[in-house]
């Protein structure tokens, strides 16, 4: 049984370091981004894209995507093409999130007009999506699925926090959630999976959780778990890969 004070301390680390907003980039990095968006604004075809539904992940919230949703604005990306989807982290994947994750799906649909849209998940954003394709009715609207270091198989970090928080019980490895989401094809239909993983990620452990049989698989590099929301080379991995 844990202590008040361990308690405590398993949920700051959780806070602190589970997908919350980025720091500001140095100002060598944010020249480096501003110049790589402007060559890509140059080359961007004025093209109609498939609607892209970002989804953040614990204790964050839509506001962490700045950094991906400039990059597709620079790639080409209408604003009217790009949706955060905000939700209470500490609820049920497949009880609660699934659904009103569905909803919001079918409200895209409804304002851009699109048959199918693209989903890119950030840690436990991965659960509530996969919960969807699989068994919400998702597989047959989603084109392209991404999940950025996704607790696709469980992380231990969570067994910190079962005892008061469902986020926590759905992230751990054996829970009803994982088990449900192993059971036959990972990647059901005909969407495009991939995901994105580090071998030095402090909230995914293992690291072998992230990856899924059928999928995409690519190692980012040694990035911590929120180094994923800003790196460059994740982005072009994305954009790269919602362009087939």
């Amino acid at each position: 049984m844990l202590t008040a004070r361990q308690k405590f301390l398993t949920l700051l680390t959780l806070c602190l370091t589970c997908c919350l907003a980025l720091v500001a980039p140095l100002p060598a990095q944010a020249a480096h981004r501003a110049e790589l968006r402007a060559e890509l604004r140059a080359a961007a075809p004025a093209a109609r894209h498939v609607p892209v539904i970002f989804v953040h992940g614990y204790n964050a919230d839509p506001g962490v995507w700045g950094a991906l949703r400039e990059d597709l604005r620079a790639a080409g990306y209408a604003d009217a093409e790009l949706f955060s989807w905000g939700y209470d982290t500490h609820q049920s994947v497949n009880e609660v999130l699934s659904d009103r994750f569905a909803a919001y799906v079918e409200e895209v649909r409804r304002q851009t007009g699109a048959a199918r849209v693209d989903v890119v998940a950030h840690s436990f954003g991965s659960l509530v999506t996969r919960w969807y394709v699989k068994f919400g009715g998702g597989a047959p609207v989603v084109d392209h699925w991404i999940s950025l270091a996704g607790p696709n198989h469980g992380t231990y970090i969570s067994w910190g926090c079962v005892i008061w928080d469902q986020a926590c019980r759905d992230m751990s490895p054996g829970s009803y959630v994982q088990k449900k989401l192993a059971e036959g094809d990972e990647t059901p239909g005909a969407i495009k999976y991939a995901t994105f993983w580090s071998s030095c990620d402090e909230v995914i452990n293992p690291d072998s959780s992230v990856a899924l049989a059928g999928a995409l698989n690519t190692h980012a590099g040694c990035l911590k778990h929120n180094d994923f929301l800003g790196d460059d080379g994740v982005s072009a991995g994305v954009r790269a890969f919602l362009g087939t």
